[in-house]
């Protein structure tokens, strides 16, 4: 597929089996994947790193994803943002999207839901 070409990712999750699985996965379908398993791995990616948009777990051990959200919009505030939650976890992705994430989803997610609200977030037109 090439729909998904040129998007440059930042994938972070701290469940290391669903992180490699994702990557994967994603990486299939064109995109370029930076995958790390917890906030500051992700931080340090982003500091080497000019990415697309950043896909991140809210709830991880250390830095939890609004911590990791807050610091990398102040480090470039174009970045679009998803956040991952698990269920009844709304309420704290809803306070992502007011720290200024572009969007969330529940997981586990459908594959085809995260790679559409990505190419979205990226300003990739859905193709229906």
């Amino acid at each position: 597929m090439t729909d998904g070409r040129n998007i440059r990712l930042l994938l972070v999750d701290d469940e290391v089996g669903y992180l490699e699985v994702l990557k994967k996965r994603l990486s299939h379908r064109g995109m370029d994947v930076v995958a790390c398993d917890n906030g500051r791995s992700a931080v340090q990616a982003a500091r080497k790193n000019v990415f697309d948009v950043a896909v991140v777990d809210l709830k991880m051990d250390e830095m939890d994803g609004l911590e990791v959200l807050k610091i990398l919009k102040r480090m470039d505030s174009s970045l679009a943002v998803i956040i991952l939650t698990g269920h009844g976890s709304e309420e704290a992705a809803r306070e992502g999207l007011c720290a200024g994430a572009f969007d969330y989803l529940t997981k586990p997610c459908d594959l085809g839901d995260l790679v559409n609200k990505i190419k979205e977030a990226h300003g990739v037109p859905n193709q229906a």
